[in-house]
């Protein structure tokens, strides 16, 4: 099977957030679709025009999880991930270690409603142990090794 070309793949600027508490990484999956599609995931998106990658990874963490009182730690790093063959899109990961200081339950439900722009994405959202993040889809785990630097 043949796939797309470098040439032919976009390149995209994402952040990643690693929000950890008590040994555990703050992750969701999407409701509205299967695992096996999906995955597991930790708060993510896209940087948008002008936008700086620090406050994009605020945006998207309060966006994907209902929640506000997060704040940046520091960048953890950057890393490449190619969507193929899912999309021809190379993204280049900002990744960064939040804090949650407002209290949660084990597992809530979440809406981002994409200004509007397209349908809900529903969520639910739960904590797992650091020690197994190694489940997250797509590579999302790449960089956490780098939280023991």
């Amino acid at each position: 099977m043949r796939g797309a070309s470098v040439s032919q793949k976009i390149t995209k600027a994402k952040v990643l957030c690693y929000v950890v508490r008590d040994g555990c990484l703050l992750v969701h999956r999407h409701t509205d679709f299967p695992w096996e599609e999906v995955g597991v995931q930790v708060p993510a998106g896209t940087i948008r025009e002008g936008e700086q990658p620090e406050a994009a990874a605020l945006r998207e963490a309060r966006e994907e999880t209902g929640l506000h009182n997060f704040k940046i730690m520091r960048k953890v790093g950057v890393t490449t991930y190619d969507m193929t063959p899912y999309r021809p899109e190379v993204q280049e990961r900002h990744v960064f270690l939040l804090e949650l200081t407002e209290p949660t339950p084990d597992r809530w439900a979440s809406q981002e409603d994409h200004d509007g722009e397209q349908e809900p994405t529903q969520f639910e959202c739960f904590w797992i142990p650091l020690k197994t993040a190694h489940v997250l889809q797509s590579g999302q785990g790449a960089l956490l090794g780098h939280l023991y630097d």
